[in-house]
């Protein structure tokens, strides 16, 4: 499989300002997923991959987590496509809003646990 990561000094620029202006729904997911809380899993945060910053990224199960603010109604379209061009790297995409960050964390933990144990289509 081609290897994804190949990102420009740019993008690994902007990786390092949005991990600096993580969202609060952000900050609350990390809280639940760092330092191998979530099963022993390793996220990374903020990770460029290819042309994409992914909000979480582990490696080990090739899986992106991404928390999406109001924006992303209005993206819809773009967001597919993203998606789809991280799976044919084998990377799956999980999405939650940030109102389900805030109202239902177990229920997003819940999810992400159980994605883990599926794989790449």
């Amino acid at each position: 499989m081609e290897r994804v990561r190949h990102t420009s000094i740019e993008l690994e620029q902007q990786a390092r300002e949005l991990r600096r202006e993580s969202t609060s729904a952000e900050q609350v997911l990390w809280d639940a997923l760092r330092a191998g809380r979530l099963d022993g899993l390793r996220f990374r945060r903020q990770h460029p991959v290819g042309r994409f910053v992914l909000d979480f990224y582990c490696a080990a199960h090739r899986l992106c987590i991404e928390v999406d603010g109001p924006v992303h109604e209005q993206q819809r379209e773009h967001d597919a496509d993203r998606d789809e061009a991280l799976l044919l790297h084998g990377i799956r995409t999980l999405r939650f809003t940030n109102d389900a960050v805030f109202r239902d964390l177990l229920t997003v933990v819940e999810a992400i646990r159980a994605a883990k144990e599926q794989k790449a289509g």
